[in-house]
């Protein structure tokens, strides 16, 4: 895990300890590595409730609820489906907050989507952010770009709902 992630794991912690808010996560081609990032602060277990390492179609179709034609129509890694993850993400661990992340990471891709290509939700049952990032610099900067940049939306989505508990 990279510094930039700790720090911004330990600019979330806080905001959600104040807000009694809880966390979630639903991870693909990150395979772990948000939770990592998020659990990485002393204490996180009062506010993250656990994630699910998607990898496969059907993990996301059988434990998040990731309709099966959703993936057939538009690909795994689309913005429906990693809104659909984001919902199932909420649903299964009961949070106020989830971030779902699908993508292909590199070296190879999918008929969908070129290398590099990574879809990222973050958010609650009121709003859901989504960002798609595009470029290939290779497997491990594609990964910690993904992470860095679902951490900072989630800081920022906190931040925006809980503008006192940020100060």
């Amino acid at each position: 895990m990279n510094v930039e992630s700790k720090i911004l794991s330990r600019e979330i912690s806080p905001i959600l300890w104040k807000a009694g808010a809880t966390v979630s996560t639903a991870e693909s081609c990150t395979a772990g590595q948000i939770s990592a990032a998020l659990t990485c602060v002393p204490g996180s277990s009062a506010y993250f409730q656990g994630g699910v390492v998607c990898y496969s179609n059907d993990v996301k179709v059988k434990v998040l609820g990731v309709p099966q034609d959703m993936i057939n129509d538009f690909g795994a890694v689309s913005e429906p489906v990693v809104r659909a993850m984001l919902e199932g993400a909420l649903k299964a661990f009961e949070t106020t907050y989830a971030v779902a992340v699908t993508g292909f990471a590199g070296p190879g891709a999918g008929p969908e989507a070129p290398v590099g290509t990574i879809w990222i939700a973050v958010g609650s049952e009121k709003e859901v952010n989504v960002i798609k990032l595009e470029g290939d610099d290779g497997r491990d900067v594609n990964l910690a770009r993904a992470t860095h940049v679902a951490l900072q939306m989630l800081l920022d989505l906190l931040k925006k709902d809980f503008p006192a508990e940020a100060e």
